[in-house]
């Protein structure tokens, strides 16, 4: 495939990336932890019990991803990804309307299926399938969605709220996840025309019960294991640390939250480029370190202009921290098989989204402050930094 020219199939592939990326995570994923606070108002619970629905939704993720690999690698991931669309939506209409725990749990146990079959996985098998050597870009691109999607969503929620209340926002941005991302899904192809997922399956590849005995595997496995931890547990606590601590307004608040998404943005962009420039391993080394080095800024959130630095350093991170994954498990492991190393690298990293938050936030309620629950982050990324330290340059190169 030519470096600087995409044809239309790899145009409807990133564009399919950025629309469903756009909406399972930049809304539903990023969009929730606006309505924190307004569950902690209204029902009375508690901020660990409000970001355990995260915890409750990652840990269906953790169960099941290593199935979802496997069918993506079987059947491939198009038939999936429209599931999981309309799975996403219908949690966030359903979690519009919630009175009780088991309501709220049952509805985020939707949002995890959807974040499973429409999420990063099928996206990141489907954009390998279709590119090797700009694979970092197009990539990069696809992730973007996240970023312009968490960055217009608490723009977007606010107005909501603002109009038509707190309730209707969360339904509206349901539907309006199924308009954007359906349509673009439902036309996409599989693999490119010369190719076909019987050609895929026929390849050589490394088999699973080998790569799960090598260090390389549980090396990239602790690495971004504790680098999403680090990442989940301050993003998912943002919101209420901003409204309820620091007593931001619902704007203010919104405001800091969107330039997180919008230097993530910056962060899809070169961390793609660097990737498909110097060896991955160097590149995610870069990018676990601003997620460590960000977090400890949070301590002086109340010195002016500080919380916009953690703002931009963390968004750099955070835009590069799930997109260098994939790419560093191509590398080492080859595409042949990439849904199911995927697959268990995601069941690692959904316990890590769904522990770390949950932690943060009651250890917040314990203490009355952030401190320690920041401090716990901080040695989770730099954990993450020492595993992928470790992980050798290269294994494997694809061919394709």
């Amino acid at each position: 495939m030519q470096a600087n020219k995409l044809n239309s199939g790899q145009l409807k592939v990133v564009a399919t990336g950025f629309l469903s990326l756009f909406s399972i995570v930049g809304i539903m994923v990023y969009g929730l932890p606006f309505f924190y606070d307004f569950w902690v108002r209204d029902h009375g619970w508690s901020r660990a019990t409000v970001t355990s629905g995260n915890a409750f939704a990652k840990v269906a993720v953790g169960l099941l991803g290593f199935f979802a690999g496997w069918f993506i690698d079987r059947f491939g991931p198009r038939r999936l990804m429209l599931a999981g669309i309309l799975m996403g939506g219908f949690a966030l209409i359903g979690l519009s309307t919630v009175t009780t725990l088991w309501q709220f749990y049952l509805f985020y146990i939707f949002s995890a299926l959807g974040y499973m079959c429409a999420g990063p996985l099928p996206n990141q098998v489907l954009t390998a399938r279709w590119f090797n050597k700009t694979r970092g870009k197009a990539m990069g691109f696809a992730y973007l969605g996240i970023g312009v999607g968490g960055m217009l969503v608490p723009q977007i929620a606010k107005w909501l709220n603002i109009q038509f209340g707190w309730h209707q926002a969360l339904m509206l941005l349901g539907i309006l996840m199924i308009i954007i991302s359906f349509p673009m899904a439902w036309i996409v192809k599989e693999v490119p025309e010369k190719q076909s997922i019987e050609t895929i399956k026929e390849e050589p590849i490394t088999p699973l019960k080998k790569i799960v005995k090598g260090w390389p595997f549980y090396l990239l496995l602790i690495g971004s294991m504790c680098s999403i931890g680090a990442v989940a547990g301050t993003s998912q606590n943002l919101k209420l640390f901003f409204s309820l601590d620091l007593k931001y307004s619902q704007g203010e608040s919104a405001n800091i939250i969107s330039l997180v998404l919008l230097s993530s943005i910056i962060g899809r962009v070169l961390m793609g480029w660097l990737a498909d420039k110097f060896p991955k391993k160097y590149v995610m080394i870069l990018i676990y370190t601003l997620v460590a080095g960000s977090i400890p800024l949070l301590y002086f959130a109340s010195t002016p202009g500080i919380i916009y630095l953690f703002a931009f350093i963390f968004g750099i991170g955070l835009g590069g921290d799930y997109m260098i994954i994939p790419l560093m498990a191509a590398e080492l492991f080859g595409i042949k098989i990439m849904g199911r190393v995927m697959g268990l690298v995601l069941t690692a990293d959904g316990l890590a989204e769904a522990f770390s938050p949950m932690l943060v936030a009651r250890l917040r309620d314990i203490s009355s402050n952030y401190a320690n629950g920041f401090a716990a982050l901080i040695i989770l990324a730099v954990i993450g930094i020492i595993a992928v330290a470790m992980l050798p340059n290269k294994t494997k190169t694809e061919p394709t």
